[in-house]
């Protein structure tokens, strides 16, 4: 489930399972590699915040009904020091909604998917209601991926094809992007280059491929996948994109050659496996999963090296850890929890010094 507009939709389900959790904390006993915890945000859906290249400042997606704000639109702050406010401000229009923001080097441009193309309010969530009740995401066909300055000036589209452009992070160089989308009939990662607008599809296997990351250094990708297997699974697969939903229930870790080659699945632990990331040595990964519980619930946070071996769990909320992004220099690390949200739906940003 890992990236981007999608945590809201998480959150609508998962925070009622939440609210039903014990008394909660800031930090966990059994955290041993978060010291110096601070909590940024305080009420709301605050998510999917990502450094800038200099560790300086982040961007991340916002929702609170309570502030007038009834779907995700995109925040930048800068990073306070240790017992200060986090003073953030809005650089989405409020058109539309918005997910996955990511900073340009230099600090000055950012990228960000939105809808507003596709209309000025927020796009409607699925009724579950018609599908069982069953959890499902929605993959608006109104996504495009646009550049803008830090002050909310849109610059540049960077996406024009019909369906869905979501996604997107940059490579070590901010030369790259890569993202997903569905503009040849399935839900596929992309690489494209910034300077050009060249684009190259670099998965090819069924299934919904997203949230991708280049590791530090350059050389690897990370990123979540499903991969319908049996006659049923594909047929449901298909059957839901073409109503523009997947079912995210069950996704894997893959890890990859930064141009998509000699690809090859890290994690086989079943159920949620999502929102990957590497550590600053690029040789470890960590990511949310759900896998642990059978009813699918908590979420929380895991690293295994990059071929999956030597699993360790990293959060202990018993509501939802996940989104981890390591700053720049690899000495903290900022991620989005329900932890001390007061028995509250509110999931926060929490940012936190890294001991290995």
């Amino acid at each position: 489930m890992k990236r981007c507009y999608f945590i809201a939709l998480l959150m609508l389900t998962y925070m009622q399972l939440a609210a039903q959790q014990p008394a909660d904390s800031m930090h966990y006993a059994d955290e041993k590699h978060f010291k110096n915890i601070q909590q940024l945000t305080f009420g709301g859906d605050n998510a999917e915040a990502y450094w800038s290249y200099d560790g300086s400042h982040v961007i991340f997606q916002k929702s609170s009904a309570k502030e007038g704000i009834l779907c995700d639109r995109m925040f930048i702050g800068k990073i306070p020091a240790a017992g200060e406010k986090f003073n953030y401000k809005q650089v989405s229009s409020g058109k539309g909604r918005t997910t996955c923001g990511y900073f340009l080097p230099g600090g000055k441009h950012i990228v960000y998917a939105s809808t507003h193309l596709g209309g000025d309010s927020c796009p409607p969530v699925p009724d579950r209601s018609k599908l069982g009740n069953r959890y499902v995401w929605p993959v608006y066909d109104s996504y495009d991926i646009f550049m803008a300055d830090t002050s909310g000036n849109i610059t540049k589209q960077l996406t024009h094809t019909a369906g869905y452009d979501a996604e997107a992070t940059l490579s070590p160089d901010g030369s790259k992007m890569i993202f997903t989308s569905v503009r040849d009939g399935d839900l596929d990662l992309y690489i494209m280059e910034l300077s050009t607008g060249n684009t190259k599809r670099i998965t090819t296997e069924l299934g919904y491929d997203g949230g991708a990351w280049f590791s530090p250094d350059g050389k690897k990708i990370v990123w979540r996948a499903s991969r319908p297997a049996t006659e049923e699974e594909i047929k449901d697969y298909k059957d839901l994109l073409s109503k523009g939903l997947v079912a995210p229930t069950k996704m894997e870790v893959f890890v990859a050659d930064a141009d998509g080659t000699n690809a090859k699945q890290i994690t086989h632990l079943g159920q949620a496996n999502w929102a990957p990331n590497f550590t600053p040595d690029s040789k470890h990964i960590i990511f949310c999963s759900n896998h642990e519980y059978k009813r699918g619930f908590p979420f929380n946070m895991y690293l295994t090296d990059i071929n999956g071996n030597g699993l360790e769990k990293v959060s202990r909320d018993k509501g939802f850890d996940a989104f981890p992004m390591f700053s720049p220099d690899g000495r903290k690390i900022i991620f989005s929890s329900n932890r001390n949200n007061g028995g509250t739906r509110d999931t926060n940003l929490f940012i936190a010094d890294w001991a290995d």
